[in-house]
Order: C-alpha cells, then structure tokens, then sequence
C-alpha cells in the first residue's frame, strides 16, 4: 500500500493541519502564497496519480467478470494478474505523486476506496464460489463498519482521518497476498496444496491484524475526541 493515501484515520481537519504548515517565521505575503499553492495543489484532479486510481477503480468490474463470469483456470490467472497490477500501480502512484509534488485530496481518497474495493470483490467472489467461509467475510465486513462508524464520528467532530498505522497497512498486504494466493489453491493442480497452506497463513494473520489496527484505530479516536471535548481544535476547528 502507498503512504500517500490508504485507511487514514487521524490526522486533524484542514484548519487544524494548516497551523502547522510553512515556515513559522514567513511574513503574511510570504505565508498567504503558500497557502494559496497548497491548496490549489489539493484540489487538483487531473494528475497522473489520480489518473492511475481511475484506471485501478475500472479494473474492479474486469476482475469479477473473470472470477464470477469466466470462472475458469485462465480467468483465474488473469484476474490474480490484475490484483498483482493494481498492487504494483498502487505503488506506483504514490511515488508519482511525491516525485512530481501531485498529491490532491482526491487522490486521498481514490486510492483507499480502490484498496477496499479490491478487498471486498475479492473476498466476495471468494466466497460465491465457496472458496472461503462466509464467517470470514463477516469477520472482515464488520471491522470495515465500525472503522466507518469511528471516522464518521470523528468528521463530525472536525477531525479529517487518523494516522496510518504499520498494523494496518501490513494487514492490508496480507490480504491482499492472500486472496490470489487461495484463487489458485482451488485449481485441481499439483501446486494448490502450497497456494491453500501459504494462502490461509496470510488471511489469519491479515485478519487478525486488520483487527488488531481498528483496536489502534479506536484508541486514536478517542484520544482525538478526548482533546476536542477538552478546548478548541489547534487551528480553529471546533
């Protein structure tokens, strides 16, 4: 997963980041031009980077069609190929974007809206064609809830996202090593049986983790409110 984007819970609104931007000895000019810069550079929506999560988003409806429509050994293949590219463009964008100073809010939330999308076809099909439990997609729909119940709470409060976490983005990984991984254990082939065992190792310990992050996630959260509910947000936010 990129650092650039991904599950953010926890960093202050706009108005409370913008305090801590710039140079604290600029002059009014010198600090009203940098603003000025730094927020047109957010609302940017033609970049590459944000192209690229275009491109990642449109692959979501190929890859069930290969799953679900084909439901064959080289659609399997191919699909597995296209999680391995949008992993790979995931990468990809975040670089560009920091080499080419393109970082906008939209790309902020293309990119974990295409990692979660990925995650969630990929665990559907999964279980459309019985290849995990439906337990397990329980498991992983009700963390996606309450971590979307947390930041909602925290929006209202004037808190934009929370701090990525090492837990969280390597629980990421995880999954997504896993679910190819298990599409091909299900192939009548001589190297299922290694895809099943590797493939399973990295969805228990992707599921745990995910799990283990929306516990960080919430300590978080409530440190954040915590300072809301004791004075003002540093920067103006309420």
């Amino acid at each position: 997963m990129t650092d650039q984007h991904e599950d953010r819970p926890g960093a202050p609104g706009p108005a409370a980041r913008s305090a801590t931007a710039g140079p604290a000895v600029a002059g009014p000019a010198v600090a009203g031009s940098a603003t000025a810069v730094a927020a047109d550079a957010g609302e940017r929506i033609l970049t590459i980077p944000n192209l690229i999560s275009f491109a990642r988003l449109l692959g979501v409806p190929v890859f069930l069609w290969l799953v679900l429509g084909v439901r064959s050994k080289t659609g399997d293949w191919w699909a597995v190929g296209l999680l391995a590219a949008s992993g790979v463009s995931d990468w990809l964008d975040g670089k560009i974007a920091r080499a080419l100073h393109q970082q906008s809010r939209l790309g902020q939330v293309l990119d974990p809206a295409a990692d979660r999308l990925y995650i969630v076809a990929t665990v559907i099909a999964l279980a459309v064609r019985a290849i995990i439990p439906w337990w397990l997609v329980a498991v992983l729909g009700i963390r996606e809830v309450v971590m979307g119940a947390v930041l909602l709470l925290l929006r209202r409060r004037g808190w934009a996202s929370l701090q990525v976490s090492f837990a969280g983005k390597t629980a990421t990984l995880c999954l997504l090593y896993a679910f190819p991984l298990l599409f091909l254990g299900s192939h009548a082939a001589s190297y299922a049986g290694v895809m099943r065992i590797i493939g399973w190792s990295f969805a228990i310990w992707g599921s745990a983790l995910y799990w283990w992050a929306a516990g960080l996630y919430i300590v978080q959260a409530r440190q954040l409110l915590a300072e809301t509910n004791a004075g003002p947000v540093p920067g103006g936010a309420p």
